[in-house]
């Protein structure tokens, strides 16, 4: 009977240790914010307008391609002229810079699996080359910035079909140049308006984002605060799955306080300095700052990510999350807005030389 209890006796502190030891888990939430532009103009620009520059060599090739239909600056007005920033794309030659023929040898088995010769199949690989550029700029004639949508450096290669005899790899090109130039020209032309879309739309737009992000959610089910954690993870999920980029977020801020009161007073109850504790706060500073973040508070990120250092538990994320508080501030420093949650009705606005032009946030 001794013996018993001596036992239990040892196992005493592995029972304690185990109180005491706790694993975060990542958990995955869904939001939806506007993204706000990182070049700073005139404020009331909304409108826009597009033309397209080919050579006389592309043309016939330009004509049935109107990439000018296919530039979009989100969040901005399109006009046919005469929009508040003008957008100008050149478009040049799409160059043929060399030409060989590839082999590739197949061989052949019979049923036992012994070798009966090979077959060798050619096809023809052109390296060519393309170029494309655009410069905005606004009505008045200030020059905004210039942008290099494709470059001679970047080489691309077309492979022709392949073919059994070598005679009828060779030249396949030349043999169908209208055709395939045609069609790796329209290629080029698309990336280079995928590639413009993107930067216009980064430096001015507003894109409406949908984002996945995480928080850290304890993941041990003998924690005391276990249920509660996963709980208030729930709430604020369900919370910001309900955030429109286009809608206010003043009612989210007040829905979303008892799960700030409760990841704060976490930080009280749990002061100790063993891991346990640490680890605790830890989630409670990671997850206030994430949520900070997306209520557009970026002083108040900043003050959680500091707290994330000073806890002294994988302060590397605390670094990285007060870095993005100072990019958000100046963010909105630079639009001079406070908020990535607003409504836009392309639709009001109008152009430099239109009546009743409308002035935006």
């Amino acid at each position: 009977m001794k013996k018993f209890y001596l036992q239990i006796i040892c196992l005493l502190p592995l029972f304690a240790w185990a109180q005491k030891n706790i694993d975060l888990d990542r958990f995955n939430f869904t939001v939806e914010y506007r993204s706000l532009p990182a070049m700073k103009i005139d404020s009331t620009y909304r409108t826009y307008n597009v033309s397209v520059e080919g050579t006389r060599l592309m043309e016939p090739f330009l004509k049935n391609l109107s990439p000018e239909n296919t530039v979009m600056l989100e969040g901005w007005k399109k006009l046919s002229s005469n929009g508040h920033l003008s957008i100008k794309v050149n478009l040049e030659d799409l160059i043929p810079e060399s030409v060989a023929i590839k082999e590739r040898s197949v061989i052949t088995k019979d049923g036992a699996g012994l070798v009966t010769g090979t077959k060798i199949y050619y096809h023809e690989e052109v390296r060519y080359s393309f170029a494309a550029n655009a410069g905005i700029s606004d009505y008045k004639g200030a020059h905004i910035m210039d942008i290099n949508l494709a470059g001679r450096n970047n080489k691309y290669t077309y492979s022709s079909p392949e073919f059994a005899l070598k005679p009828l790899a060779e030249g396949y090109f030349m043999l169908n140049a209208a055709k395939l130039t045609g069609e790796l020209y329209r290629n080029c032309v698309n990336t280079a308006m995928h590639y413009l879309n993107e930067n216009i739309t980064d430096n001015f737009g507003f894109r409406a984002v949908s984002s996945r992000d995480v928080m850290w959610i304890i993941d041990s089910r003998k924690d005391p605060e276990y249920a509660a954690h996963r709980q208030a993870f729930r709430q604020l999920s369900d919370i910001f799955f309900n955030m429109d980029a286009n809608s206010s977020i003043e009612k989210i801020r007040e829905q979303v306080k008892p799960v700030v009161n409760y990841f704060e007073g976490l930080k009280t109850a749990y002061t100790g300095s063993g891991k346990h504790d640490r680890k605790i706060r830890y989630a409670s500073y990671f997850n206030l700052a994430v949520l900070y973040y997306y209520l557009d508070e970026p002083q108040l990120m900043a003050k959680e990510a500091q707290g994330l250092i000073l806890n002294d538990y994988d302060t590397r994320d605390g670094k990285n999350l007060e870095s993005t508080a100072l990019w958000l501030k100046n963010l909105f420093q630079t639009n001079n807005i406070t908020t990535r949650h607003f409504n836009i009705d392309t639709k009001t606005f109008k152009g430099p030389y239109e009546k009743d032009a409308v002035t935006s946030k």
